[in-house]
């Protein structure tokens, strides 16, 4: 059965591949991307089933009338993807304010409204899928990157919740965490002005480690965008989606970490409830 599919920044990277995949397959794709020309190529491959729109997700009024239109030409869509996002590679006190605006209103605030915006009209059709591309950062963290976790933690914590506010409604929700894959995702990273001070640090560890090609990553794209797809054709999703041997072990060992220090603490933590005799 022919599915339709809503991706946001289907210009390159997972979107693109998806983008790709579906279409391939005889799926249609509703895309957003930042450069009118950026899927030239499909759409004169594959004519009306690619259904292109330009949008920049900081354009938040943009954003519900693109979601609108789809809809109203389209009709029925049945997965939503929340794909379009960037990093920032920096210690905090590096980037610019500027910086840390577009990036929180680009990868934060734009996929909040993107699910917004679907909302309604899921609930009008009777339900539907929402695939929101997070990340590993969303449960872990490397320094350097702490303006692009602060929106992965943001958008993982929104999405949890409104998962249980919708589900009453048939809309279903996939956070789906790659680790490092082979996609052109570095080249968009944004770097501020480095702070000498940080040499040396782990901040700027990372920023070597990431640029001197000694940093091997194993992530297939190919097989990534597969295991998207397929889990947005799931009939009992997970509400969490690793992808990638490191993304899995990375989560893994950060959520053991954070289990024995809660239990650790677990005395000082209760001992403050108020006691039992003082709540009769």
């Amino acid at each position: 059965m022919t599915r339709t599919w809503f991706i946001t920044g289907a210009s390159s990277g997972f979107g693109r591949l998806m983008a790709e995949k579906l279409l391939a397959r005889g799926d249609r794709v509703a895309a957003t991307v930042r450069r009118p020309d950026a899927l030239d190529d499909l759409r004169a491959a594959h004519g009306e089933r690619l259904w292109i729109a330009n949008l920049d997700l900081r354009d938040t009024d943009a954003v519900r009338r693109t979601l609108d239109r789809a809809f109203g030409e389209l009709g029925r869509i049945d997965v939503i993807v929340s794909n379009a996002g960037y990093g920032l590679l920096g210690a905090a006190e590096e980037a610019t304010d500027a910086q840390v605006r577009d990036i929180i209103d680009t990868n934060l605030i734009g996929s909040i409204v993107v699910i917004r915006a679907a909302l309604p009209h899921l609930r009008a059709q009777g339900g539907g899928r929402i695939l929101q591309v997070s990340s590993e950062g969303g449960q872990i963290v490397y320094p350097g990157f702490s303006l692009y976790h602060a929106t992965k933690w943001g958008i993982e914590g929104f999405v949890e919740t409104v998962a249980r506010e919708v589900a009453p409604f048939g809309i279903q929700f996939t956070l789906v965490e790659p680790g490092p894959a082979r996609t052109n995702f570095g080249n968009g990273i944004v770097q501020p002005e480095p702070i000498a001070a940080y040499d040396g640090t782990p901040a700027h560890l990372t920023r070597d480690a990431l640029f001197s090609g000694d940093w091997v990553v194993i992530g297939d794209p190919d097989r990534m965008a597969d295991a998207m797809i397929a889990v947005g054709n799931e009939t009992n999703p997970p509400l969490r989606l690793a992808l990638g041997s490191t993304s899995y072990q990375a989560i893994r060992d950060a959520l053991h970490k954070r289990l024995d220090e809660l239990e650790a603490h677990r005395a000082i933590t209760v001992s403050t409830d108020y006691p039992a005799e003082e709540l009769a």
